[in-house]
């Protein structure tokens, strides 16, 4: 067995250790290594967690990268068609990496009732419209189902619900202008058969999605034409590579727009989170570290006789540092065991309970949603470990300065 190593377990395990003076200093610092570690993990898994969900929501609306003719101008509610007959279109199979291709419309129009009004999008989507998000926002009733005839089913968000007293099932008349504006506006009767709340309030109150067929009939689009595509990829980390490269394979009448390119004030906002974290990791850290620097001074103080006496028997500083790096190594694993411990226990009850809720006016979402992902808590408890045994290593050198006689002697 490594001499050092048999000390610092024989330490470690003596009871006059467990009773000694440095003992709270030594529970201390244990403490500090454990609640630095649970406010990383939550730190990591609710930062990772909100730019997902707030990501995730930006892409239910629009797709990853968003296909439009370049004479598009939604801010005054009109958009130039494309033709749906398209070499990328139903499937991309020129960019690898691209799951799926839908093709959309919006058209701007109001939705009047006896005691109010608003003024929205009616985005008309597809059979080739893919639910996946929505089935995670909708909240009450059921999906439309579109298909090549007319419908009148339309999901509505809870907030506009609220707003205009619609409740599940509830009928009501959408106006929209024509091109032509001394022409009477165009009416359209919808029916509520879903409900939902994405916790994204800015896009909740701006859309409601609706049958294509009469977004192409009120623009007075043939079949073949369509607002815009939108692009799912498989990989997020590849969003901006896969942008160029769809935008390379489109043909040159018509415009790629990433989700963060049509998004920037929100996604510039939810980078920052990174950098809060780190902050707050960086910050935990030292604070274990200096916890820990006082622990392994006082061991080193309290056992001054024991280090003149190694001393005066041969051994050597560094062999003696050692002992002690070996024993501050220890009380470091046992703070990051049991930090890591309570706090995936907390994350799991945050995951599955929701106990810490958020203003979704803020943060897009009401409750704080969590990432536990298992190599990023493994990196961050190496990078805590390492950190802590090669900043130990400086006060150790405390030893070197010792003198075997004084140390003898010293009370």
């Amino acid at each position: 067995m490594n001499f050092e190593f048999f000390i610092a377990k024989r330490l470690i395990s003596a009871q006059s250790y467990k009773s000694s003076v440095s003992a709270p200093i030594i529970k201390i610092g244990v403490l500090a290594i454990a609640i630095s570690t649970i406010v990383m993990l939550f730190a990591v898994a609710i930062s990772v967690g909100l730019q997902q969900k707030i990501r995730d929501k930006a892409v239910a609306f629009n797709g990853h990268i968003t296909i439009s003719n370049f004479d598009t101008n939604l801010s005054e509610g009109a958009q130039a068609p494309i033709k749906k007959t398209q070499l990328f279109y139903p499937e991309f199979k020129e960019v690898a990496g691209i799951t799926h291709v839908q093709a959309v419309a919006q058209k701007f129009g109001i939705i009047r009732t006896e005691t109010d009004f608003e003024g929205l999008f009616l985005k008309g989507v597809g059979n080739d419209y893919n639910w996946q998000y929505f089935k995670e926002f909708l909240i009450q009733g059921t999906l439309p189902n579109y298909s090549e005839s007319y419908s009148d089913e339309v999901l509505i968000s809870e907030h506009l619900a609220k707003r205009l007293l619609f409740k599940l099932g509830d009928t009501f008349q959408m106006y929209f202008l024509k091109s032509d504006s001394s022409s009477p506006p165009s009416i359209r009767k919808f029916k509520i058969v879903g409900i939902f709340n994405s916790g994204f309030e800015e896009l909740d109150q701006t859309f409601l999605i609706g049958d294509l067929n009469h977004v192409q009939r009120l623009n007075r689009w043939s079949k073949d034409q369509v607002g815009q595509f939108e692009v799912f990829i498989q990989d997020y980390e590849d969003l901006e590579a896969k942008g160029l490269e769809v935008y390379a394979e489109t043909p040159s009448t018509l415009n790629a727009q990433t989700v963060k390119q049509k998004y920037p004030v929100i996604f510039d906002w939810i980078a920052i989170f990174d950098k809060n974290t780190y902050g707050i990791i960086a910050m935990m850290i030292l604070v274990g570290v200096i916890n820990m620097i006082t622990a392994l001074l006082v061991l080193i103080l309290e056992r001054t006789q024991m280090i003149g006496i190694l001393k005066a028997l041969g051994s050597r500083s560094w062999s003696i540092q050692k002992v002690f790096i070996y024993t501050a190594s220890y009380l470091a694993i046992t703070g990051l065991i049991l930090g890591n411990g309570i706090g995936l226990l907390l994350l799991f009850v945050q995951k599955h309970l929701s106990p810490i809720t958020l203003n979704p006016s803020v943060y897009y979402v009401s409750k704080a949603p969590v990432d536990i992902n298992l190599w990023t808590i493994l990196c961050l408890n190496l990078l805590t470990f390492t950190i802590c045994v090669l900043v130990l290593i400086i006060p150790s050198y405390l030893i070197a300065k010792i003198a075997p006689v004084k140390a003898i002697k010293f009370d």
